[in-house]
């Protein structure tokens, strides 16, 4: 056992996506700080922010039908697809800073062009997909959607889903050829290997079991290498809990009262991996669907291409499971273990509210793989089970609140800060659309954290992301620009010419 002691200036607790932006945002900003990561893995993105975890969209409400929905008055409620995409163009511009700083390269290992479609079918459902369309092609940020109901169409843009169905039920979907697959484990340790090379201690096979704040305002973070089995002690003035499920726990041992009265609720997810190199080639898309009544927005179904490992792969899901653990890699008793006093009411709160859900989760768990394959010929009438296998994903666990809108015991599906009053400390906790946001997620956790230093900062941050302070929606030539500036640098498009310097452009107008 040791009782080695140390100080820094950051401590990032979990190598995944989060700490990864974070830490590069710091590196960025504050090139003098001591940063120092712990992880309880071998190695950064294994967890949630791992490819096989996760659906792998790039988040930009171009194809998923939970981000926008109908008012009662019939009108289509726009604002969450808006706020979504705005902050998945700040991570691509975040991104083409660092590729064209050259701190990460070859962005073509953790991001592809895809094309992002929804697809219904049903007349209600096709009336739902043309108002969504007819509202949000008017945006900026969405222009370049198309709509069809024509069979004719509809095969062209999805050759695989159309084959063998019936043409009888009216069937309608949208495309956008500027969406994005994101590899976001490769991402995680692309910016991991840039922290490393300047001078970030990153720390795998370290476990972290408690948290303390010092009468200085400081933290005292006690520390096991699991490798070694000894207990360090360090310390830092400002921690960040981006542990994934973990999260939770560690909020809830820094004491702070932000952390009160929230506890957790932990879904496994699972997809269907196409084995039949002839049958992913036939489909080239995220092509997401509507979730059927009384499901959850997680269990929106889509069919996916992927690019793992530089192959091409197809996945559907995906199908909800159910463990008490908040980590893969976790324990049967994280459940059990936070629940607190504080969080018992509104626990067993949530448990009353939320009966539908767990029964929909009961008949997932004990669905066979007939059943499932049933699911996935909704999309593909023609799926043949032997091309399909189950493949287990990440574990999430939503957040569960008191809010005044919904009352005691509230499911949260969104990603959420907490942070302490004194700036000292934050966690994020909650999952969608989670990695796609990341930047802004943590330029959040910066203006919560670092309110003195956001004015020094700034001229930095504007020449990382040139929009930021800007609403893009309301500023349409900056958005063009911007995109098409970001879809060259990330290798997006096809034309590499890099004669025009739009960034200047940018930076001036802003």
């Amino acid at each position: 056992m040791s009782n080695k002691q140390t100080k820094s200036d950051v401590i990032l607790i979990g190598a995944g996506v989060m700490s990864a932006t974070l830490g590069s945002l710091m590196k960025e900003l504050a090139p003098e700080w001591e940063i120092k990561v712990f992880e309880k893995l071998g190695n950064s993105g294994a967890e949630s922010s791992n490819e096989w975890n996760n659906a792998g969209t790039g988040h930009a409400a171009l194809c998923e039908l939970n981000y926008t929905s109908e008012k009662p008055d019939g009108s289509m409620d726009i604002s969450k697809a808006i706020k979504v995409n705005e902050q998945f163009q700040v991570s691509r511009q975040f991104w083409s800073y660092l590729v064209k700083s050259d701190l990460i390269r070859r962005p073509q290992e953790f991001i592809m062009p895809m094309p992002h479609m929804s697809y219904v079918q049903g007349e209600k459902n096709v009336n739902f997909l043309k108002k969504r369309y007819e509202a949000l092609v008017n945006n900026p940020l969405f222009q370049e959607m198309e709509f069809s109901d024509e069979p004719e169409k509809l095969r062209e843009w999805m050759p695989l889903i159309m084959d063998g169905r019936s043409s009888d039920e009216p069937t309608a979907a949208t495309k956008i050829d500027s969406g994005t697959d994101v590899n976001f484990g490769a991402l995680t340790r692309l910016l991991f290997d840039h922290l490393k090379d300047n001078n970030v201690d990153v720390n795998y096979q370290h476990s972290v079991e408690n948290l303390k704040q010092a009468s200085d305002g400081s933290w005292e973070v006690k520390v096991r290498d699991t490798a070694n089995d000894n207990i360090e002690h360090h310390n830092a003035r400002f921690v960040f809990i981006g542990a994934g499920g973990k999260s939770l726990h560690l909020l809830q041992k820094s004491g702070i009262p932000e952390g009160k009265n929230i506890g957790g609720f932990p879904v496994s997810g699972l997809f269907m991996a196409c084995s039949n190199p002839e049958v992913v080639e036939q489909h080239q898309a995220k092509v997401y669907g509507k979730a059927k009544v009384g499901a959850p927005p997680m269990s929106v179904p889509h069919l996916d291409t992927r690019y793992i490992g530089n192959k091409k792969t197809l996945l559907f899901g995906p199908f909800a499971g159910f463990s008490p653990k908040f980590l893969k890699a976790g324990s049967m008793f994280d459940l059990a273990t936070s629940v607190k006093p504080d969080n018992l009411t509104t626990m067993i709160a949530s448990g009353a509210k939320n009966i539908p859900l767990t029964k929909y989760l009961i008949k997932q768990v004990m669905q066979s793989k007939e059943q499932r394959m049933e699911e996935l010929r909704e999309f593909l009438p023609n799926a043949k089970s032997e091309d399909w296998e189950l493949v287990t994903a990440g574990q999430r666990v939503q957040v569960i609140k008191d809010t005044e809108d919904s009352g005691k015991g509230t499911l949260q599906f969104g990603t959420e800060v907490v942070s302490a009053d004194d700036g000292s400390i934050a966690a994020l906790l909650g999952a969608s659309p989670g990695a796609s946001t990341a930047v802004q997620v943590m330029l959040d956790v910066l203006e919560q954290c670092f309110p003195q230093n956001m004015k020094e900062w700034e001229p930095k941050i504007k020449e990382m992301i040139p929009s930021y302070g800007v609403s893009l929606t309301e500023n349409p030539e900056l958005f063009r620009e911007i995109h098409a500036s970001t879809a060259r640098a990330l290798h997006l498009e096809e034309d590499q010419e890099h004669s025009l310097d739009i960034e200047e452009k940018v930076l001036e107008k802003v």
